[in-house]
């Protein structure tokens, strides 16, 4: 089976093709336009906005994994979320057409959903509230209005959330790193729950699909659980590093004026900050979402998510 990871260059990419290298049964192609410093020889340079590119590339495929994605909060033009999140889904499946490859498995994200939702299954409405998010519904829904009229297609969405592990350099280490340095400032109560995926279960959970899901369309949440609160992770950190982590709290409203501040300065010197109003908002939000549905499916994830903080924890500090 000829297997195309679009974006396999990244974190999530790089960790799925060490898995799928395992199975002797895939020939695997990553198509990104940044070089994978593990997979050089196996990785075609391309972007997702140069459809004749990924009509080229693709040809031969049984089935591509679409990871390609612009993700961070501040990535600037704004446009570019809609430019490659969406548009680059429209150019994938006139790729994938031209190609005749029917089937694909897309990683989408909880953000479609937006901050503190209660515990939001597949059904649940669509309310993101950050540009990531509309983002990603909208390449949702371009590929439910492409399945109206290519019901014989095979299309996986995978909406994960928030996903870390050794290696990853995201939110979750940020916070970790924070922690973990003792230079911890908490807002709000840390009585808010975060819903999180290892690494090693979401990837096992693509390659599920790519071997078990082969027909319909098919959308899943992946999360791990039990979903921990901020003060649980400041625990679990303690407790993995032998350390006494002190935790000072700041009121939320408090917290927010710092974010505004930040974003305020950010504009002011046309500088990249760490902090910023919305990673403040988003750090004292509930994020907790359901995965019945991929629990259920047959799916069982190799790590307990304690045991995938343990791993990333003793890697990283």
């Amino acid at each position: 089976m000829k297997v195309v990871i679009i974006g396999g260059s990244g974190f999530v990419g790089t960790q799925l093709i060490n898995l799928l290298n395992r199975n002797s049964n895939f020939d695997i192609l990553n198509i990104d336009k940044s070089q994978s410093s593990q997979y050089p020889d196996i990785t075609e340079i391309a972007n997702v906005l140069d459809k004749q590119s990924l009509v080229d590339k693709i040809a031969g495929a049984h089935i591509v994994i679409l990871l390609a994605a612009e993700h961070k909060d501040d990535v600037s033009p704004i446009s570019l979320y809609y430019d490659v999140n969406v548009q680059g889904m429209r150019n994938t499946l006139e790729a994938m057409e031209a190609n005749n490859v029917s089937r694909i498995i897309f990683t989408s994200s909880v953000a479609i959903y937006g901050l503190d939702k209660n515990n939001p299954d597949e059904s649940f409405p669509a309310d993101p509230f950050n540009h990531y998010g509309k983002s990603k519904w909208q390449a949702e829904q371009v590929l439910q209005e492409w399945y109206k009229d290519h019901p014989v297609w095979n299309i996986n969405i995978v909406r994960p959330t928030v996903i870390f592990g050794e290696g990853n350099r995201g939110n979750v280490y940020n916070l970790l790193n924070q922690i973990a340095s003792g230079r911890f400032l908490m807002i709000g109560n840390g009585n808010n729950r975060k819903s999180m995926s290892y690494i090693g279960n979401i990837i096992a959970f693509i390659e599920f699909l790519l071997v078990e899901k082969i027909e319909g369309y098919n959308i899943y949440n992946y999360v791990d659980k039990p979903d921990f609160t901020t003060n649980d992770l400041v625990y679990h950190t303690g407790k993995v590093l032998n350390k006494k982590i002190p935790t000072v709290h700041i009121p939320y409203a408090l917290g927010m004026l710092g974010g505004y501040g930040f974003d305020l300065l950010a504009f002011v010197t046309r500088k990249k900050l760490n902090i910023s109003s919305v990673r403040v908002k988003k750090f004292c939000a509930v994020t907790q979402f359901d995965s019945t549905k991929a629990m259920i499916s047959g799916f069982v994830p190799p790590y307990a998510i304690e045991e995938g903080l343990k791993r990333m924890l003793k890697a990283e500090f």
